[in-house]
């Protein structure tokens, strides 16, 4: 029963995760928890990164205990993590400045 909680937890993490890491990439204002008010308003790109990021490191530890996952390779999954990461809020940053000065933010 334990494995099933948390594998549709870690679904629902999952799940949140997409639109706000999505948006935060492609350089949009998106709304999330830390907006006025919250979960109405809208957000930075960086903070739906990092929100998005958050999401999926929950998803990852409800996930990957079910899938057998056994903690070898650990220091390089952290390493790909962290490049997609600042590469993730690289983008944002980017996009979000484009976005910005076509007028369609």
């Amino acid at each position: 029963m334990g494995t099933l909680i948390a594998e549709f937890f870690g679904a629902m993490f999952f799940v949140n995760m997409l639109p706000h890491f999505i948006a935060g990439i492609q350089g949009r204002a998106f709304p999330s928890p830390f907006a006025k008010p919250p979960g109405v308003g809208m957000s930075r790109p960086a903070v739906n990164v990092l929100w998005g990021a958050a999401n999926g490191i929950a998803a990852w530890a409800l996930l990957c205990p079910v899938a057998g996952f056994d903690g070898t390779g650990t220091a390089h999954l952290i390493a790909v993590a962290l490049g997609g990461l600042v590469m993730a809020l690289v983008l944002s940053w980017h996009f979000g400045r484009v976005m910005r000065d076509s007028g369609h933010d």
